[in-house]
This record gives structure tokens, C-alpha cells and sequence, in this order.
């Protein structure tokens, strides 16, 4: 799930080729430009922890971003670093040096014929607006995923008919404007502050489908062609 902080008269994320050239979200990606340089992506590490969490917790206590309602603590968020990077990519993006978003993929499902299919998460600290570092993550994760032979990215986000404090629809006019398309909805599945919430699962196609596609790869195994140290 996304927090970027786009006005929602941005893409309809029912219609993934809509035209987005008069909304506000590319109004705001006309001004993030400039400031592309200052981001460095690189993968994550385990003294990220603290600093990761800290850009999590704002959205467990404040938002429906995520469904979790309890902050985890740090060596909980540590152990899920460590069993992410077991196989699949988390990346952390820095802005003029500071760590202001990361993003990480996991199993879509688990079973083994959903193998070329992942899950993605995105978190960006609440203060940083604008700046493209969700772009910049997203577009970072898919050339690390064609690598690894995925085909499908898929993304879990919170959704709502009547936006409120806690939640409104950006993470998925963001993910529309990065090319992904709404696949479905379920209704009132989550409970959180006391409301209902619905939740859509977005998707983007990346590669071709053929019989016999190729393994996919541990992504230990092509880090360093991909994004080295």
C-alpha cells in the first residue's frame, strides 16, 4: 500500500488508461522532476529497522493504509526484514541521505503455481511529498523483478466509498497512474477505528506468459547485476 498524498481528482483506478494530463497527481509529477537526483535507492539493511519502523508506525496508529493495528516492535519488524530477504527484494529509498521510503514484495498466495506473481508493499515517510521517491521505488522494484523472470505485480490496498480521517483513495489512483488495474474488491473486510473498510487488489503485467516460463529467481542470486551494493 501507498500513502503518497495525491488530491483525489487524480486517475480513475477503474480505468487504468485514463487520461491523467489534467489531474493534480500529474500537476505534482511535473514538479517532483527536478528533484529525482537527490534519490538513491539501494537494498535494504538490518540497522534500517528502527528507521523503517519509525516511517510504519505512523500509518498503523493514523491511518487504514495498512490493516494492522498494533505497531509491531523493532525486532518483530527486524525478523520480517530477514524473512523477506530470504528470497524476495526490499529496497529503501534515501533522500539527500536520509531513508524516507522502502518497498518490498513477497509471495502472491504461496502455492507454487502463483510463483511468477508477487505481492508488493510501499511505505513513504508521512513528510515527504512530491519528491517521486514512490515512483522512483516502484519503477526500482519492477527492473529487479523482470530480472528475477516475474510477471505479475499485485497490490493490496485499503479502499473506500466515503473517505474520511483515516483513509481516502491516492494509493490506488497511485498505483493506476504507475499502470496497474483494479481486479477486485471486497467489501467491509476490514475493521479498523471502530469503521468498516473495503480492500482492492490492483494488478500490473510485466512480462509475457508463455507455457513454460522461466524459473523464477532468488533475488540474492541477481542482486548484484540488478541493484549491487
Amino acid at each position: 500500500m501507498d500513502p503518497i498524498n495525491y488530491k483525489t481528482v487524480a486517475c480513475n483506478p477503474y480505468n487504468h488508461k485514463e487520461s491523467c494530463k489534467n489531474s493534480e497527481y500529474s500537476r505534482n509529477r511535473r514538479v517532483e522532476g527536478h528533484k529525482m537526483s537527490n534519490i538513491k535507492i539501494r537494498n535494504v539493511r538490518l540497522e534500517d529497522a528502527e528507521r523503517l519502523l519509525e516511517i510504519y508506525t505512523y500509518y498503523v496508529e493514523r491511518t487504514v493504509i495498512t490493516f494492522e493495528w498494533e505497531v509491531p516492535s523493532v525486532e518483530e519488524f527486524r525478523r520480517r526484514i530477514q524473512h523477506v530477504t530470504e528470497k524476495y527484494p526490499y529496497i529503501v529509498a534515501e533522500l539527500d541521505g536520509r531513508v524516507v521510503g522502502y518497498c518490498y514484495v513477497g509471495p502472491f498466495v504461496g502455492r507454487k503455481a502463483y510463483e511468477w506473481g508477487v505481492e508488493t508493499s510501499i511505505y513513504l515517510d508521512s513528510e515527504t511529498r512530491h519528491q517521486g521517491v514512490g515512483g522512483a521505488l516502484y519503477r526500482k522494484m519492477e527492473e529487479i523483478l523482470k530480472a528475477m523472470h516475474v510477471l505479475n505485480m499485485n497490490a493490496c490496498i485499503g479502499y473506500t466509498e466515503h473517505e474520511d480521517e483515516y483513509l481516502n483513495n491516492n494509493s490506488a489512483q497511485f498505483h493506476a497512474h504507475m499502470g496497474y488495474r483494479m481486479v477486485g474488491r471486497f467489501l467491509n473486510c476490514g475493521h479498523k477505528f471502530h469503521r468498516w473498510y473495503d480492500m482492492v487488489w490492483m494488478e500490473k503485467i510485466i512480462g509475457e506468459h508463455p507455457a513454460n516460463p522461466l524459473p523464477v529467481a532468488n533475488y540474492n542470486d541477481v542482486r548484484e547485476d540488478v541493484l549491487p551494493e
